[in-house]
């Protein structure tokens, strides 16, 4: 199975060890879910969105674009074309001002560009668009926040997993949509910090093959396992 996991955080991969001043939870997680899935015989392939230096800004040429089902930015469409022979889409981010930064949320807007990822489906009972990832069957967020976890979900109401599960890969039509969070990491003490890296590198060691799909040869690159959000 080949699982695309894409990481949103300013310090990049390279963050993930304990460093003080110069680590990052969310990097930390992103390794051991990387270590689990390789552990298990799954091709996974990084797209390190700050160490790529992706603009999540939508241009007037990308829109133009998008309209009509097409792609500007080179870079976009190397993302695009990982992602049409993904089987497992994995997201790893800090949780800024209750929802995703801005690299992840640009990337949905970029890159999930319509006639290329996603159908639309005017006359659609049910969910409006088709989905055009042939291999794409599930979708995991790995979200890192101070946030206690039952506030978030209750006075938030969830709004990341709206955005990114109801809102997008729900819509486009998805089912396998799983959300692991990690709240109030500022708190851990350093026993919990490594008792939830390695629950997550188990947890992406038992990740079930999807059904087998005929594909080419990885397009792109594969990540490598090199505290705070």
């Amino acid at each position: 199975m080949r699982v695309l996991l894409i990481l949103d955080h300013p310090y990049t991969l390279a963050s993930a060890e304990n460093v003080p001043h110069r680590r990052s939870f969310t990097a930390a997680v992103a390794a051991a879910a990387i270590r689990g899935a390789t552990a298990a015989g799954h091709q996974v392939d990084l797209i390190d969105l700050a160490a790529d230096g992706f603009s999540p800004a939508m241009t007037a040429a990308d829109l133009a674009a998008w309209r009509a089902a097409g792609t500007v930015d080179p870079q976009v469409r190397d993302y695009q074309r990982r992602l049409l022979t993904a089987d497992h889409l994995v997201f790893a981010f800090p949780v800024w001002w209750e929802a995703m930064p801005a690299a992840t949320k640009g990337f949905l807007d970029r890159v999930l560009t319509k006639g290329v990822v996603f159908a639309e489906l005017p006359d659609a009972k049910g969910n409006p668009f088709g989905n055009l990832m042939p291999r794409l069957q599930a979708v995991t967020v790995l979200s890192v926040m101070t946030t206690p976890d039952k506030a978030y979900r209750w006075w938030y109401r969830d709004p990341l997993t709206k955005i990114l599960f109801k809102g997008t890969f729900g819509k486009i039509g998805i089912r396998d949509l799983r959300w692991i969070n990690f709240d109030r990491v500022t708190g851990i003490t350093p026993e919990q910090r490594d008792r939830m890296l390695h629950d997550t590198e188990t947890r992406f060691t038992a990740l079930a093959p999807t059904r087998a799909v005929p594909h080419p040869e990885p397009p792109g690159r594969q990540g490598a396992t090199p505290d705070h959000r």
